[in-house]
């Protein structure tokens, strides 16, 4: 019987000690390895990065086909990115390290807005991909534009001289711009 008790005072120690033992494993801090074709593990250092909002305004006509449209978003796109690049740049540089390979990458949207007429933008738009981040700044309809109607007055008013503006003049003057992000992440090191 004392042979019984002591192997069972034995297992029960056991599974304490292994149970205790498992647990402080558990809260112990873990770090990524890597293994060599020697089969030797090297642990791997946190990846640092910067993350930076590229930015782009790029001219649009007016009445601008789909085509068109895509175009200048792209090269918008393509702008955004150097943008956000040379703000990487500039961080690395100041934290004194240095700029690494893209991480990621996300189009961040955008919007077209005109600016010299209340008809706004009139042409085709570009997929500016992400729905969420998709605004175009909203006219005001042309009734509304107007102003209210006064009464007309019992005297006939004397008619102002207007001078004429040539067609092409008119059209000239409304400036349309095509406004988009990109967020993008790199590597330091």
């Amino acid at each position: 019987m004392r042979i019984v008790v002591t192997a069972t005072v034995v297992v029960t120690a056991s599974l304490i000690l292994v149970g205790v033992l498992g647990v402080a494993g558990a809260e112990t801090t873990t770090t990524a390895t890597t293994t060599t074709p020697t089969m030797a593990t090297t642990p791997v250092p946190p990846l640092r990065t910067v993350s930076v909002q590229g930015v782009a305004i790029e001219p649009i006509e007016q009445s601008a086909s789909a085509a068109a449209a895509t175009g200048v978003y792209r090269q918008a796109m393509a702008s955004a990115v150097s943008d956000g690049q040379v703000k990487a740049q500039f961080l690395a540089s100041q934290a004194g390290v240095t700029l690494g390979q893209v991480q990621s990458m996300a189009e961040g949207g955008g919007y077209i807005q005109c600016a010299g007429n209340e008809e706004g933008y009139l042409g085709e738009q570009p997929d500016f991909g992400s729905a969420n981040n998709y605004a175009t700044p909203e006219v005001a309809p042309r009734a509304l534009a107007k102003a209210p109607v006064a009464p007309r007055p019992a005297v006939k008013p004397r008619k102002p001289k207007h001078k004429k503006q040539s067609v092409a003049k008119k059209a000239g003057s409304t400036t349309c711009t095509l406004s988009t992000q990109v967020s993008l992440v790199y590597a330091l090191s």
